[in-house]
């Protein structure tokens, strides 16, 4: 799926961040990860090519803002822009994922009402301390989609009832909830019973499910795995407990 990184860098914010993949590559390239700057991507959404179509054409899924966090601090001077160029591809599908979805709020475009149909906010809930802390703003948000991301999961996780809670006669988290271990050579372990907890609470209500990937260390059945980074999202899928 397309990528859209209008900004680079970030600030770790909570335990997820410890080992964070954006701070280890621009390391490895001796680039200062916490500066965060505008990228020369940062119009992608709104680029044609010689033929006058669309770069990132509609009908495509793309993930913004992967290399920072979408309501970090440091981008509050072009998020406007941001937003604008969301609402004039209503044909694109953008995802965003954030840790820092208490600043959603103060962060929204004058013309968002209840959210643009094609933006999609996940929250990262990384363990239950950090789930019971964004639970509230995740579930009062004012987005058209919403979902939960557990990715590093770093312990067992118990989604609140008001997240697992239908509205409208739908599940809140209608883009479901999606779960997956930590990669990289400092990976904390993911247990494969706290992936199981969660579907077995996203079946029990309706929600749908995906386990994404088992990270560098998955423990089941009380051994522990080391399992390579090209295979991490094979492994997941071959357990075969993600919905369609």
């Amino acid at each position: 799926m397309p990528v859209w990184n209008p900004w680079h860098g970030c600030t770790k914010y909570s335990e997820g961040c410890a080992h964070c993949y954006v701070y280890r590559r621009d390391e490895s390239v001796g680039r200062d990860a916490s500066e965060v700057v505008k990228t020369q991507s940062f119009s992608l959404p709104l680029r044609r090519g010689r033929d006058g179509s669309y770069k990132l054409p509609d009908g495509e899924t793309c993930f913004a803002c992967m290399t920072s966090d979408f309501f970090l601090d440091r981008a509050d001077e072009w998020r406007g822009e941001a937003w604008t160029m969301m609402r004039l591809r209503p044909g694109v599908r953008f995802i965003i994922i954030t840790k820092r979805i208490e600043r959603l709020r103060d962060c929204l475009p004058p013309d968002w009402g209840g959210g643009y149909p094609n933006v999609t906010v996940y929250a990262t809930m990384e363990n239950q301390r950090r789930c019971l802390e964004r639970t509230p703003y995740l579930a009062d948000a004012p987005v058209a989609h919403r979902g939960v991301i557990c990715e590093p999961l770093l312990g067992p996780v118990t989604l609140p009832d008001e997240l697992l809670a239908a509205r409208d006669g739908h599940p809140l988290l209608d883009a479901g909830v999606t779960v997956g271990g930590e990669s990289g050579p400092d990976a904390r372990v993911c247990d494969y019973d706290w992936v199981l907890s969660l579907r077995k609470q996203c079946r029990a209500a309706g929600v749908r499910f995906r386990f994404k990937q088992t990270g560098a260390l998955f423990r089941k059945d009380g051994r522990v795995y080391r399992i390579p980074r090209e295979l991490q999202a094979a492994q997941a899928e071959k357990a075969g407990i993600s919905d369609p």
